[in-house]
C-alpha cells in the first residue's frame, strides 16, 4: 500500500511540474477584417508567444505574415478591445522609417517570421492617457493581453499606415 501511495504522489508531482513547465500560449490570427476600420487584403499572419511558468518577467513571441499589399513598416501590440483602435504599449518589429523608441525591437522582414523576446524596457506608455499604461509596466501589458484587451497587427505603407492585418491576442493554452 505504501509503494502505491508513493508512486501515486510521484506521478502527481511529476505531471504537476509538467503543466507548470508548459507555461501560457496566446496566439492571434492576423486578417484585414479584424482592422478597425476593416481592411480588404488577401494578407494574413499569426502572432504567438509563450510566457514560461515561473518567469513573470518577460515572454517569448512569433509573429509571421504574408501576402501584404503595401511595404511593411511596423508591428505592435496595441490595448484594444475587438472593433476599437487603441494604444501601442509593445513594439514587435521596426524599420528604418519608423524606429522602435526602446530600440529594442527586431527589423520588420518585408514577410516571413520575426521572433523577440519581451520585457518591461519593451514596454512603452500608452498614447491615450485614459488608458492608464505606463513605461515598463510589464504587469500592466500582460494583464490587459489576459483580459482579451489586446491585439497585435502590421502596419504597411502606402495603403494602409493604420495597419493591413490584426488579431485580437486570447489565451489559447495553459
Amino acid at each position: 500500500m505504501n509503494r502505491l501511495r508513493i508512486f501515486v504522489m510521484v506521478m502527481a508531482g511529476l505531471l504537476t511540474t509538467a503543466s507548470v513547465a508548459r507555461g501560457e500560449t496566446w496566439q492571434a490570427t492576423l486578417t484585414g477584417y479584424e482592422e478597425s476600420p476593416p481592411v480588404s487584403t488577401v494578407a494574413g499572419g499569426e502572432f504567438r508567444a509563450v510566457v514560461q511558468s515561473g518567469t513573470a518577467d518577460h515572454f517569448h513571441y512569433t509573429l509571421t505574415y504574408f501576402g501584404l499589399q503595401g511595404t511593411v513598416t511596423q508591428a505592435h501590440i496595441h490595448v484594444g478591445q475587438p472593433g476599437v483602435n487603441g494604444s501601442i504599449i509593445i513594439w514587435l518589429c521596426q524599420t528604418s522609417t519608423n524606429t522602435d523608441p526602446t530600440g529594442l525591437s527586431p527589423q520588420c522582414p518585408p514577410s516571413g517570421t520575426v521572433e523577440g523576446r519581451i520585457t518591461a524596457a519593451n514596454v512603452i506608455a500608452g498614447s491615450t492617457a485614459s488608458q492608464q499604461l505606463n513605461a515598463m509596466d510589464f504587469t500592466g501589458a500582460i494583464a490587459a493581453i489576459r483580459a482579451g484587451a489586446a491585439y497585435a497587427n502590421v502596419h504597411t505603407s502606402p495603403l494602409s499606415t493604420g495597419g493591413e492585418v490584426r488579431g485580437q491576442i486570447r489565451i489559447v493554452g495553459k
